[in-house]
C-alpha cells in the first residue's frame, strides 16, 4: 500500500468546526466513492493556546496511477474545491509501507 501525508493549515479565517464538520459529512463519506482509497482519515495536531489549528491527512491508496485517476473525477474536484476554500496542504510526503505491518483489531 503506497500511503500519502498531507500537512494541512487552514487558510486565514477559516473556521476549525466548519472544516472538521466538513471532514467527517462530506469528505469521509465521500471517500468510499473513490475507488483507489484503501484508507483515508484527518488527524487534529495538538497546537497551544491560541495558535492556528493544524491537521494533517494519511490517505492509503492501491497504486498511485489508481489514484491520479480518481482525482480527475468531479467528485474527487468537487473535494478539492470545497477543501481550497477553508485549507491548503503545507507539505506532502509519500511512501511505500513495508508489509505486512501492524494494525491491532
Amino acid at each position: 500500500m503506497i500511503s500519502i501525508v498531507h500537512r494541512i493549515r487552514l487558510k486565514e479565517g477559516a473556521s476549525p468546526a466548519e472544516f472538521e464538520r466538513w471532514v467527517k459529512e462530506v469528505d469521509y463519506r465521500t471517500a468510499p466513492s473513490l475507488q483507489s482509497l484503501l484508507s483515508f482519515a484527518v488527524h487534529r495536531v495538538p497546537t497551544r493556546p491560541g495558535a492556528r489549528p493544524e491537521y494533517f491527512e494519511v490517505i492509503g491508496v492501491s497504486s498511485l496511477a489508481a489514484f491520479e485517476a480518481d482525482m480527475k473525477t468531479p467528485v474527487f474536484q468537487s473535494l478539492v474545491d470545497r477543501f481550497t476554500t477553508m485549507a491548503e496542504v503545507a507539505d506532502e510526503i509519500q511512501g511505500e509501507r513495508i508489509e505486512p505491518g501492524f494494525l491491532r483489531s
